[in-house]
């Protein structure tokens, strides 16, 4: 007999996900006799992080920052759930009755130009990635080359074959890279640009501590009249706060980023550009490429977020950077090797360390958070594609740590802390008491309207 085909046997499960993790929530949710114990065991894990990561954490993930009580409010208003398909205005929207999204969305597009000295800004991507796809819809065709930074040295999926760029169906040539100065290798860029005529070339990086020879780089690429792109979805605050370059005015054509990083926002994509030339073809992949209803809660808290910026980025971003550099001089003060030292250390938020002699990024990140210190792996030039499980480096940022009103004495704290778990070895189990006392001071958010600036160290 012909196996049947209306029942067919089912193909081996594939799952992403740790099974373990799902079995454990498929176990709770079998156990509850409701539908409201199910609720209420979403709440709890959710007040489980809140208490742990929000009050007794030292979080030094650099994609991370921690939102102002007003803009968090936000985020649960009323408007968010209205709909708002369209461009801003009475003929451009779907619907009836948006007289007042308009209002909230017409002010986020002013304040992102105001804050990004910009002609034209986008407040509807969800998410920055979400820009880049909007990018590579925009400015290339399936087929064409692009260059952009390779991840061992901090390039993201997003401009890479495994994210939008390689969606889009682009050739993608490694931009040079220096691996013991982190930069651009710009006399290898001009010898190799102009032998593939890139149409774009994207400038996004997730380890990023210098800043890039814009300028230059559009100089090469005016030749054929290619395009620079900056994602600048870790700088964007840094950009705003006027504590980095200033890509729009070095040579990008456009620059993306996140609103959730160091500009301090809700999670959110952010588009601006220059060239009018560029706001039909940007603004419809957006609309009605990418985006349709957006979300005008985050837009509302987007805005607000401007605002803060605008009132108190120069002050914050500038302490952020002076943070950082005050744990990369104490973390290898202590023993713990970090990127850069050579060069000042770092020119941004983040910190990057070396953590192969105390057993690699994976294994370092994990026994660091049994003590209540946030990190993250990742990989470091010398990396190949088969150490992404298990890269050699260890990648920390100081926006959280910021706003919570530290400054560069407190960074010295934190890194002993770390150097008694890495260096000295004492089990994390005997910090963890001191690092919740250290953290039980900083609980105020600064550096917003509702707290204003933190006390002077």
């Amino acid at each position: 007999m012909q196996p049947s085909t209306l029942n067919p046997q089912p193909a081996t499960d594939f799952e992403v996900h740790d099974p373990a993790v799902l079995a454990q929530a498929r176990a709770v949710i079998d156990a509850c006799r409701s539908g409201q114990e199910m609720q209420e065991a979403v709440l709890a894990a959710v007040r489980r992080n809140e208490r742990w990561r929000g009050e007794q954490c030292i979080n030094l993930l650099a994609p991370e920052a921690p939102t102002s009580p007003t803009v968090r409010a936000l985020l649960a208003a009323e408007v968010g759930t209205r709909a708002a398909e369209g461009h801003i205005g009475k003929v451009n929207r779907w619907f009836a009755g948006t007289q007042n999204i308009d209002e909230i969305e017409a002010l986020c597009v002013e304040l992102l130009k105001k804050v990004f000295r910009a002609r034209y800004a986008d407040h509807r991507l969800v998410a920055s990635m979400i820009g880049n796809m909007a990018v590579y819809t925009a400015l290339t065709e399936p087929g064409d080359v692009i260059m952009s930074i390779p991840q061992p040295f901090g390039g993201h999926s997003s401009n890479r074959i495994d994210g939008p760029a390689g969606v889009r169906g682009l050739k993608i040539i490694d931009v040079p890279m220096d691996p013991v100065e982190l930069e651009v290798d710009l006399d290898l860029f001009r010898r190799m640009a102009p032998l593939v005529r890139p149409k774009v070339v994207a400038l996004g990086a997730s380890m990023t501590l210098f800043p890039f020879p814009l300028a230059e780089m559009a100089e090469v690429m005016a030749e054929w009249g290619g395009r620079l792109f900056f994602d600048g979805a870790h700088q964007l605050g840094l950009v705003a706060g006027g504590q980095f370059q200033d890509p729009l005015r070095e040579g990008a054509a456009v620059m993306t980023g996140s609103a959730g990083k160091t500009f301090s926002g809700p999670q959110s994509g952010v588009i601006v550009w220059n060239d009018p030339s560029l706001t039909e073809p940007i603004t419809t992949a957006i609309f009605p490429v990418l985006a349709a209803t957006h979300q005008v809660n985050r837009v509302a808290a987007l805005a607000v977020s401007a605002a803060e910026m605008l009132e108190f980025g120069q002050v914050y971003m500038a302490q952020i950077v002076a943070n950082a550099r005050a744990l990369d001089a104490a973390l290898e003060a202590r023993g713990v090797p970090v990127l850069a030292a050579h060069k000042g250390y770092t020119s941004t938020h983040q910190v990057i360390a070396d953590v192969r002699p105390f057993g690699g990024g994976l294994d370092v990140a994990h026994l660091l958070a049994r003590a209540n210190v946030v990190t993250n792996k990742n990989l470091i030039p010398g990396d190949t594609p088969a150490d992404w499980d298990r890269p050699s480096g260890l990648r920390m940022g100081t926006i959280e740590v910021t706003r919570l009103g530290m400054h560069e004495q407190d960074m010295d704290i934190i890194a002993g802390f770390m150097a008694r778990v890495l260096v000295e070895k004492e089990a994390p189990e005997d910090v963890i008491e001191d690092v919740i006392e250290f953290r039980s001071a900083f609980q105020t958010l600064f550096y917003n309207f509702d707290h204003g600036l933190p006390p002077a160290p």
